[in-house]
């Protein structure tokens, strides 16, 4: 049986060699992958499910509509509509106002945040599915790039300003999950806390017929005295098979 290191091992590296070719890999390369470590059906069918999470098409790029929920295409819906009223500039004109903008027009920033905001939607599209709304990533990334566009006259050329906002709005997207997503999993690893500590107690208060205390709680749980006053002080003293003295 593969060890769990090596496992884990090959399939960072698989994934690393993904992101270097635009989140694709071939069927070939699966199948090399597969074959490498001699995985079962069952192994094969988590690689295929772990690839898919991680937005890794196999022989195509994955369609970010398949990481839309109903509340990210219903916003959606509305926000290109909003966006289609705009005027649309000609390659000419962005060039121009680009130009404009850097020399600090106001104006020019104001009509250049107008023809940047669909690509910021495009982007948007590209961060699908990683447990924050469109609705988020869209207004994170329209920050930055009202932000973006105020520092465009530290640019020599015309040309990078594409390479500068486009960065800038990704890096915005990108902080914005690692966030969200870090907060969610800290909030998850707190309730599962407290319902530990609070399913000990009122167990261990069932057979002694009492309420039991913090000590207690530690041996009964193998938990560090700290995460169990931890939980009772989130749940604000509310758990009433817990006898609190500190």
């Amino acid at each position: 049986m593969i060890q769990e290191s090596v496992f884990i091992k090959a399939l960072s590296e698989l994934k690393e060699l993904a992101g270097e070719q635009q989140n694709v890999l071939s069927k070939e390369q699966v199948q090399e992958f597969v074959t490498k470590l001699s995985l079962s059906e069952e192994q094969t069918a988590l690689i295929h499910g772990y690839l898919k999470d991680n937005h890794i098409g196999i022989g195509q790029p994955v369609n970010p509509e398949d990481y839309y929920t109903q509340e990210d295409f219903d916003y959606l819906n509305t926000y290109l509509e909003e966006l289609g009223q705009l005027p649309v500039a000609t390659k000419g004109q962005k060039e121009a106002t680009i130009m404009s903008a850097m020399a600090g027009d106001a104006e020019a920033k104001s009509r250049l945040i107008e023809i940047y905001l669909p690509q910021v939607v495009d982007i948007a599209k590209l961060y699908a599915g990683q447990g924050v709304s469109m609705m988020d990533l869209i207004g994170e990334g329209n920050v930055s790039l009202a932000m973006g566009v105020e520092m465009l006259g530290c640019l020599e050329k015309t040309e990078e300003a594409d390479g500068m906002l486009g960065k800038m709005i990704m890096d915005a997207m990108e902080q914005f999950i690692e966030e969200e997503v870090g907060e969610q999993k800290k909030d998850e690893r707190v309730l599962k806390l407290i319902n530990k500590v609070e399913k000990a107690s009122e167990e261990l208060a069932e057979t002694l017929q009492r309420k039991v205390t913090v000590d207690e709680l530690v041996t009964e749980t193998g938990l560090k005295k700290s995460q169990v006053l931890e939980a009772i002080r989130i749940s604000a003293n509310n758990m009433e098979y817990i006898e609190v003295t500190e």
